[in-house]
């Protein structure tokens, strides 16, 4: 893949930037490959990794799920592997899924986008 990817930027932190200040939820998370900023999927009920993309421009985004490792060009639509970023690369195998339990509604499978 071309792109703009930054391997030495760590990530922003361990949960989606936007939800974690507003006190919103996330189903998986993506993080930027070239500032960092970890956004929600497009699964996820605010899609801020996409939000991240359409306001800065920045095209690439790799999985921050324990054990991917894939990236995503949203400007070819396609996906493919790049170099390791720097540390953490994923977000903490313990964090649950949708997160953070303390923000995840009970009937949140009727909030995801499928």
């Amino acid at each position: 893949m071309t792109a703009p990817i930054q391997t030495d930027v760590p990530p922003s932190g361990t949960g989606c930037a936007e939800c974690l200040e507003t006190g919103g939820w996330w189903f998986h998370l993506r993080r930027c490959a070239s500032c960092g900023h970890v956004g929600c999927c497009d699964t996820s009920p605010s899609q801020h990794a996409t939000a991240h993309f359409r306001s800065t421009g920045h095209p690439i985004i790799q999985s921050f799920e324990p054990g991917e490792d894939w990236y995503w060009d949203y400007v070819k639509e396609e996906a493919g592997s790049g170099p390791e970023l720097a540390p953490p690369t994923s977000r903490p195998a313990d964090q649950t899924v949708p997160g953070p339990a303390a923000s995840v509604p009970a009937d949140w499978r009727n909030k995801i986008h499928r």
